[in-house]
């Protein structure tokens, strides 16, 4: 699930949207219609696009039941990155081969990056999700936990609705309100929407061109540099400066060969990248570039992007990663208590959620620095027993 910057999503409409939330449904939808008509719909548009509209208590669950990014890299890409979805991912890229030509001559963004989020979103288009997409919208900007980020996306989809690109009642998507076969947000297809078939539209939910092409464009318009690599597999010396490890550390190609960082196959692109160790410094390896942490826009969720990206690599012929032999990592609870124990220390682990994420870290690395442990970043029950 993405969720775009909320400036770039105000931006895309006359008027500033003010995030309300919660109170009763009706009032609710009242407070929306006003926004939509400052939006430009006038009340006939206002009132189509509302019509029927109701909250929907399955969308909240799906919203507090995020579990799946509890697991670790290996368990994921290994449950993520079938047989099935190589074999799709290849005959994909054989079929739409014009279209990915295009894309890389235009926007410089590599088909394996389209075709590894295109597999992981929706299975190659095959599962979009079922749920109403103004309803789950209307859901979240109603829910008082994020109503700054949904708010603006129920006035994108009205936008699209009164461009003749968004049917009300039954446009169905993801639970969060991403549309297509990429899953994009409503303002995101406003914003970076592309035409790719030619038939005057964009419809990223029917049309893979179009999903492709715009998924494309978002990626650049978010920091992407065209024809530039994302990640290598590498191999990492028994010893080394593990705190030089992690994405807050850019090193050149000739400053990693002196640690005795190399590649695991071929040779490194010759740019300044961070070695990345999803499970440890016994794990699994990568060295990757400023094009990785552009993926963190599309998706903030630390093993997914890891696995997308390996995923893309696998999809272009990469051979299978090395897994190594990573120390055993922490249960969801011992995580919990991970956070908590790092929060009282003062740093700032986010929601305290038992997911290892962009923020804790980095605050792992600290404390293993600190109690003179390998400062790679993976938390173990050694660490937790320190702490």
């Amino acid at each position: 699930m993405r969720l775009p910057i909320l400036a770039l999503v105000v931006s895309t409409f006359a008027t500033p949207i003010v995030a309300q939330c919660g109170g009763s449904w009706s009032n609710f939808l009242s407070g929306i219609r006003a926004d939509l008509v400052s939006s430009g719909l006038n009340a006939a548009q206002a009132d189509a696009f509302l019509s029927g509209a109701r909250l929907d208590q399955s969308v909240l669950r799906a919203d507090r039941a995020q579990g799946v990014f509890r697991k670790t890299f290996l368990e994921f890409a290994s449950a993520v990155i079938s047989r099935n979805r190589m074999e799709n991912g290849a005959r994909n890229a054989k079929r739409y081969r014009a279209v990915f030509d295009r894309i890389e001559q235009q926007y410089g963004v590599s088909r394996g990056i389209l075709l590894a989020f295109w597999g992981l979103e929706t299975d190659f288009g095959q599962v979009q999700g079922n749920f109403n997409t103004r309803n789950a919208l209307l859901t979240l900007a109603h829910d008082c936990r994020r109503p700054e980020l949904f708010r603006p996306q129920v006035i994108a989809a009205a936008k699209l609705y009164q461009h003749g690109d968004f049917d009300p009642r039954r446009e169905t998507g993801a639970w969060a309100g991403e549309i297509g076969q990429v899953q994009m947000l409503p303002a995101d297809i406003l914003n970076n929407g592309v035409d790719g078939d030619g038939d005057g539209h964009v419809r990223p939910k029917s049309s893979a061109p179009d999903a492709l092409m715009s998924g494309a464009k978002m990626l650049r318009d978010m920091g992407w540099r065209a024809n530039e690599p994302w990640m290598k597999e590498i191999t990492v010396p028994a010893q080394m400066d593990w705190s030089k490890t992690g994405l807050q550390t850019q090193l050149s190609r000739a400053q990693w060969a002196q640690m005795g960082v190399r590649a695991h196959d071929g040779t490194l692109p010759d740019l300044p990248g961070s070695v990345l160790l999803p499970m440890g410094h016994k794990g699994p390896a990568f060295m990757v570039y400023p094009n990785f942490e552009v993926l963190f826009e599309w998706n903030k969720s630390f093993v997914y992007v890891t696995s997308a990206a390996y995923f893309a690599t696998r999809l272009e012929g990469a051979p299978r990663l090395d897994p190594g032999h990573a120390d055993p990592g922490l249960s969801p609870s011992q995580m919990k208590a991970l956070q908590s124990k790092l929060a009282q220390k003062g740093y700032d682990v986010g929601k305290i959620d038992g997911i290892l994420g962009a923020k804790t870290r980095p605050a792992v690395q600290a404390e293993q620095t600190r109690l003179g442990l390998p400062a790679d970043g993976w938390p173990t029950p050694a660490l937790l027993a320190k702490l």
